[in-house]
């Protein structure tokens, strides 16, 4: 088992952003959508507000990562991907890869292609 992975399931595009990374993460990652009821019962190390601001991978031994590392530490046991995970850990690539992922997430409800089914997406974007 490598974990769950935490993610936003009111939001389309993270809906289908987890979905990637779980079928190249292979079998062991839960998909887990913090937004359904009783959801973060199963984890009362982390707050409704820390999976708003990104995803969340909870592994076996209790680790808990988010954002870009989480993706990366999914994925880690993909063949085709161990060069991109090695790269990752380059300071100059993780910290562009992280500002990159914040930059996303915090704009994660105006990247969907079509409008949200559950009308969440026009409640969490900033006012102009």
């Amino acid at each position: 088992m490598k974990g769950f992975l935490l993610y936003d399931g009111h939001c389309p595009f993270c809906r289908a952003q987890a979905g990637k990374i779980s079928r190249l993460a292979g079998p062991g990652i839960e998909l887990v959508s913090f937004q359904e009821k009783g959801a973060l019962d199963r984890f009362p190390k982390l707050t409704f507000e820390e999976c708003m601001r990104e995803l969340k991978l909870v592994e076996p031994d209790g680790r808990i990562s988010g954002g870009m590392e989480a993706v990366v530490r999914a994925i880690h046991d993909h063949a085709l991907l161990r060069f991109l995970v090695w790269a990752y850990y380059l300071p100059a690539v993780r910290q562009i890869s992280n500002g990159a992922y914040r930059l996303v997430a915090r704009n994660r409800y105006r990247l969907n292609a079509k409008e949200c089914p559950e009308g969440t997406c026009g409640v969490h974007q900033p006012k102009k």
